[in-house]
């Protein structure tokens, strides 16, 4: 599948890999995202990056065309600019430095013969103090793999496996350096850079469009929750019995994920006694609203939209895995291979 067809799946990826992190109010973040396969299998091509301000997608990657194409329109004027040049070339490093990376870790595993998978998340966080932080990971064939600690110039290794190629790595200090300067220099004067050109669009935030539907079966009965349209991501829906907040353990985890407009939707299922629907509240707090909305299930068929106010805070995202790698699973699971690949929560 050529880039251009299959973005909105890549984003559904890419965002369950970020969504858990919430950044706090008035800090920006630049996240790239490198996915691929050691030959082209699986729907995946041999290298493929997304590059995001906040959690607006801005530029895109792939192999095949060796070129970098906007993805906002307030970069898309700037593709003759200097820093799009310094972009494109940087992204076409990464593609060759994705590829030696993959073999060498299939390499320390003796893996040859079946196709393998290679993502990685890497970018940096600038609070309003202008004080930054860098995050850089690793996961292979759906696992967790390898995290770089640029304090120390080590990496991290999330399973046992990992460890030849830690030590490998570490072996070279120049690359760790290169990669320490690249997290506390170059990402954030690159990250400032964007931020003066998204300026007015990355900051604007939409409300979302709040409702509860129920659903009914034999065995039980749901209330869904749906948030819908709004604009930054950071959204916290929670439910409510008799007006008190219900514990998080009997609620089905939310999901939030883009609609390929711009603008996100998210949901989350309760499970309830039939006749107590209407115990239950829905409350959804999202930067564009002034007050938290709350909405409750109707029986009418007008019932349950409520429309927020604009206001408010930009949130991260970077960022990525859930239905992409659900898909890859099923695929792989006849060949015996290995599981859902999530990316720790960065802290």
């Amino acid at each position: 599948m050529r880039p251009r067809a299959r973005p909105a799946l890549l984003l559904l990826m890419l965002l369950r890999t970020v969504v858990p992190h919430r950044r706090p109010p008035r800090s920006h973040s630049l996240c790239y995202l490198f996915m691929g396969a050691s030959v082209p299998d699986l729907g995946l091509p041999l290298f493929e990056a997304l590059g995001y301000v906040d959690d607006q997608l801005f530029v895109s990657y792939d192999h095949e065309s060796r070129r970098a194409e906007p993805r906002a329109p307030w970069v898309q004027g700037r593709t003759s600019s200097q820093l799009w040049l310094q972009l494109s070339q940087s992204l076409k490093g990464w593609d060759h430095m994705f590829t030696v990376d993959l073999w060498t870790i299939m390499d320390n595993h003796n893996h040859s013969k079946v196709s393998h998978t290679l993502q990685v998340i890497l970018g940096c966080e600038m609070q309003e103090d202008n004080s930054t932080r860098g995050f850089w990971k690793y996961g292979y064939d759906g696992q967790d793999y390898l995290e770089f600690c640029p304090e120390s110039l080590e990496w991290r290794t999330a399973e046992p496996g990992a460890q030849a190629t830690k030590l490998e790595w570490e072996v070279h200090r120049i690359r760790a350096k290169q990669n320490k300067a690249y997290l506390e220099r170059d990402c954030p004067e690159q990250l400032q850079r964007l931020l003066e050109l998204g300026a007015g669009v990355l900051d604007q935030q939409v409300p979302p469009l709040v409702k509860v539907t129920r659903h009914m079966t034999a065995a039980v009965t749901t209330l869904w929750c749906q948030a819908l349209n709004f604009y930054s991501q950071n959204i916290t829906m929670k439910w409510l019995k008799d007006r008190q907040p219900l514990d998080a353990k009997v609620v089905e985890p939310k999901d939030v994920l883009p609609n390929g407009d711009g603008t996100y939707q998210g949901w989350m299922a309760l499970a309830v006694t039939p006749g107590e629907e209407q115990r239950y509240t829905c409350q959804v707090e999202h930067p564009g609203l002034d007050q938290p909305l709350t909405a409750t299930w109707e029986s009418s068929p007008s019932g349950g939209l409520v429309i927020g106010i604009i206001s408010g805070i930009a949130v991260c995202a970077i960022i990525f895995t859930g239905i992409l790698f659900r898909i890859i699973r099923k695929k792989q699971a006849s060949r015996g291979a290995m599981g859902d690949y999530v990316l720790a929560e960065y802290e």
